[in-house]
């Protein structure tokens, strides 16, 4: 079926069958997810009495390999079949998680930090092999509303993962919670053996030389589109802020607040719900914001939000600059993931993504790597005020792009 009979025969989005097995595998992930990050959190937090290193060598540890592995995972994305590499990466995470849990049980507690590390690898060559199905399977028209429901499943676990991770560590510890872990990224690979066949061709044998060719040729695409080149800048600009605003956040409770640890959870709680309502109302005017609008304004209302949130000291005020936060963050995601879909051909959306990502994550990781530091040397304040000139930049920098159009070749399907 070609996109364009896709186009005309796909009148409900949530009635695509693709939509609906990711949509059920990511909520399996987003549980393990949760789990693990409150777990690993609070156990760290626990057992180095808030050293701020330690704690933000969680963070470090997650996404330190995405720099690395995004790039090969995105290549190696585009020349596999996709549906094939998101159940075996399930089933190795699955494998790891139960290996890592070993270690700990057995051997330093510092294995911990495995857990993320292993699992963040493995999602490189997974991710960008869903985008490439999302593209494959989800006409043109759809495709802003499909990103606002992950959007919205992503916000409806900021609401329950906090409270679901501190439970289920805090009755049951820390070996339990990394054993739901891998418990459910073995359904997910389960769940995701409905994914209708995509019937794209596997190239794993290739000529010699042909992996670095197809490498560059993904960072040539990038450089050649000045919306892309615009989304990379974007990008380094968004993960630096990120990057130490999330690092420190539990001193934001802890200093700027004067709760414990795990107040932490209602934070975000009070961010996801609104993040929920911010990816309704994007889904319901998708077809007629440009990406980059909504990308440009969730930059700018997050340069606002981080300044206050650095300043303040009111728990009511924090908690209803979060909402505000949360209200427009799904503009950046969406924004985001539209852009790199509608602007990349679908032969190379894989390496697209491959070498956009790691901007993001390359940058959250050095910024991540520093949190510790600057903390030490500079009040949290002036961290943050610097985190929410970046956003603003970073939203500045969409100005130059805001009225293009996705070109043709980019929406076409038949390529994959």
């Amino acid at each position: 079926m070609n996109r364009h009979e896709k186009s005309t025969n796909a009148p409900s989005l949530l009635n695509n069958r693709f939509l609906q097995t990711i949509l059920l595998s990511n909520v399996l992930l987003q549980i393990g997810i949760w789990v693990r990050n409150f777990a690993i959190l609070l156990y760290v937090a626990d057992r180095t009495n808030n050293d701020p290193y330690a704690i933000s060598l969680i963070s470090v540890a997650e996404f330190a390999p995405i720099f690395v592995f995004s790039f090969i995972g995105g290549t190696f994305a585009d020349r596999w079949r996709p549906k094939r590499t998101m159940i075996w990466c399930d089933l190795l995470s699955a494998v790891s998680v139960f290996a890592v849990l070993l270690t700990i049980h057995f051997g330093s507690w510092h294995s911990v930090y495995l857990v993320a590390f292993i699992s963040a690898i493995l999602s490189q060559f997974s991710q960008p092999s869903s985008m490439r199905l999302f593209k494959y399977h989800v006409p043109e028209e759809q495709l802003q509303q499909g990103m606002a429901l992950f959007q919205s499943l992503m916000a409806i676990f900021m609401v329950l993962g906090p409270m679901l991770g501190t439970f289920i560590y805090s009755t049951f510890g820390l070996e339990t919670s990394i054993a739901i872990m891998g418990v459910v990224f073995l359904l997910s690979a389960l769940v995701l053996i409905r994914l209708p066949e995509d019937n794209m061709e596997s190239q794993t044998v290739a000529a010699k030389g042909q992996f670095r060719k197809d490498f560059i040729e993904g960072f040539r695409y990038v450089w050649q589109s000045q919306v892309l080149r615009m989304l990379g800048l974007a990008f380094i600009l968004a993960g630096l802020a990120v990057g130490v605003a999330q690092a420190l956040n539990l001193f934001i409770v802890t200093e700027r607040l004067g709760r414990s640890e795990e107040f932490l959870q209602y934070l975000l709680m009070v961010n996801g719900a609104a993040m929920l309502i911010g990816g309704g109302i994007v889904a319901v005017f998708a077809k007629r914001v440009p990406p980059q609008l909504l990308l440009a304004i969730g930059m700018l209302a997050g340069a606002v939000c981080t300044v206050i949130v650095g300043y303040s000291t009111s728990v009511p005020v924090t908690l209803i600059v979060q909402f505000l936060n949360g209200l427009v963050f799904p503009c950046i995601h969406i924004g985001i993931s539209t852009m790199i879909l509608k602007w990349s051909n679908a032969s190379i959306v894989g390496r697209v993504n491959g070498v956009l990502n790691p901007m993001f994550v390359g940058m959250m990781v050095v910024s991540m790597s520093f949190a510790g530091a600057l903390k030490d040397a500079i009040s949290l304040s002036t961290i943050y005020s610097g985190a929410g000139l970046l956003f603003l930049i970073g939203a500045l920098v969409m100005v130059p792009i805001m009225n293009q159009k996705a070109p043709d070749h980019a929406l076409s399907a038949q390529e994959l």
